[in-house]
């Protein structure tokens, strides 16, 4: 019988470009990758159990440890006691009340005139970028930029914006290429507010007095900054220019808030525009109203007196681990918000650390290209404020024994990376 032109298409898919390379990695490694591997149970003190095995999790973005704080669980489950479980509505025909309220609540926090909760940052990057320009307009993002940032330029310029990159993190090469660009009405410029692997804040001060100057706006994905960067968790982008004249901040509602969506904070007017041209929010279905209440009981914990006892917290457990697996010699990245990354080097041996550290009682995220360059893969790890010291001293037990078992990259290889 022949085979459904389905089959064919996706055995065609099977054997081209990422998917064939990934394909190829399940086969010859399909003991190390871990990647399709099932969490069985959860505990309070941040372990749980994974392929039947119980392990501490150093692999979690709730870098608050909220998900485990019963003023957010309970504000959950009161939102489903009220609410239901769904909205049951787009957005462009009705709100709920939480989602109202949680977006003054992010607005106040923040300090901007007005916030706009997406379902996701990956969501209101691919929504909101789009919707900022038109065929008059530029739009351009630093090399380094998130994924999500690649895919909201690859939208814009299939409706005919001329789009470019830059060299991360180079006023020089931002002005160049805007320079290039000429003429244009206005130009949109995204970059990361801390990227996330190598720990690299973006100029933006220069960055912004570049904008001013070539008719342009700033686009700050400050997602793994939100909650855990700036005073009482803001980000970058107050706490390097002051404010928001000028600039769209998106932050993360997961991550440190440990709830779920995105949003994107700026002026009212621009907030309005995005509700009528970002297909995202517009076709997308919203936040349940659940995760809408536990985001105003989070907000409400980082305004709090207690959010600096518990930054504090947080900030030791990372200067904690970081200058441990520094100290023993491992070429480190990151540690500037909660995520540290040691560098590897090639797949193979980068599934093999990650799977080493497993066996010894600690799950890491072992992190390969296309995420990393091919053959700069890193040990991933996440560190939350509920982390004890002990649990941090028993990673970097097993970091020093992986270290004697396999030939790591000297600290050295760190800079020649990034150089490259």
């Amino acid at each position: 019988m022949n085979s459904a032109p389905l089959d064919r298409l996706i055995d065609a898919l099977a054997d081209t470009g990422m998917t064939r390379f990934f394909r190829r990695m399940f086969d010859d490694y399909p003991d190390l990758l871990m990647k399709d591997q099932t969490v069985e149970a959860v505990r309070p003190d941040r372990t749980f159990k994974l392929g039947g095995q119980w392990v501490t999790n150093f692999g979690s973005d709730s870098f608050l440890g909220l998900d485990q704080d019963s003023r957010v669980t309970s504000a959950i489950e009161r939102g489903v006691r009220a609410w239901g479980s769904h909205n049951g509505s787009s957005r462009a025909f009705a709100s709920v009340e939480p989602n109202v309220r949680a977006e003054r609540k992010i607005a106040d926090w923040l300090g901007t005139e007005a916030a706009l909760i997406y379902p996701s940052v990956t969501l209101a990057n691919v929504g909101a970028l789009p919707g900022l320009v038109t065929r008059r307009d530029v739009l351009v993002a630093d090399q380094f930029a998130h994924n999500s940032i690649d895919e909201g330029l690859k939208l814009a310029k299939a409706r005919g914006v001329r789009t470019a990159k830059f060299a991360h993190n180079s006023p020089d090469a931002l002005e160049e290429t805007l320079r290039s660009l000429r003429p244009f009405r206005h130009a949109v410029i995204a970059v990361d507010g801390v990227y996330s692997m190598s720990g690299h804040l973006p100029p933006l001060a220069e960055f912004q007095r570049i904008a001013r100057e070539y008719d342009a706006c700033l686009y700050v994905d400050d997602a793994h900054a939100s909650g855990v960067l700036g005073e009482h968790g803001r980000g970058t982008v107050r706490e390097a220019l002051g404010g928001y004249d000028n600039v769209l901040t998106i932050g993360s509602l997961s991550k440190g808030f440990s709830c779920l969506g995105g949003f994107v904070g700026g002026s009212q007017a621009a907030i309005d525009v995005l509700k009528l041209k970002s297909n995202s929010l517009i076709f997308g279905g919203p936040v349940p109203p659940p995760y809408l209440e536990a985001v105003c009981t989070v907000v409400d914990i980082l305004v709090s007196a207690e959010y600096p006892a518990l930054r504090a917290k947080l900030d030791a457990n990372v200067r904690h681990l970081t200058r441990g697996a520094t100290q023993l010699g491992l070429a480190v990245m990151g540690g500037l918000v909660p995520i540290v990354s040691v560098l590897v080097g090639a797949e193979e041996v980068t599934l093999k650390a990650g799977k080493f550290l497993y066996e010894h009682g600690y799950y890491v995220q072992s992190v390969v290209f296309p995420a990393v360059p091919h053959g700069a893969g890193v040990l991933r790890m996440q560190v939350n404020a509920n982390h004890t010291p002990a649990q941090i001293d028993g990673l970097l037990d097993a970091l020093a024994a992986l270290k004697d078992a396999t030939p790591m990259p000297e600290a050295s290889a760190v800079a020649s990376l990034v150089a490259a």
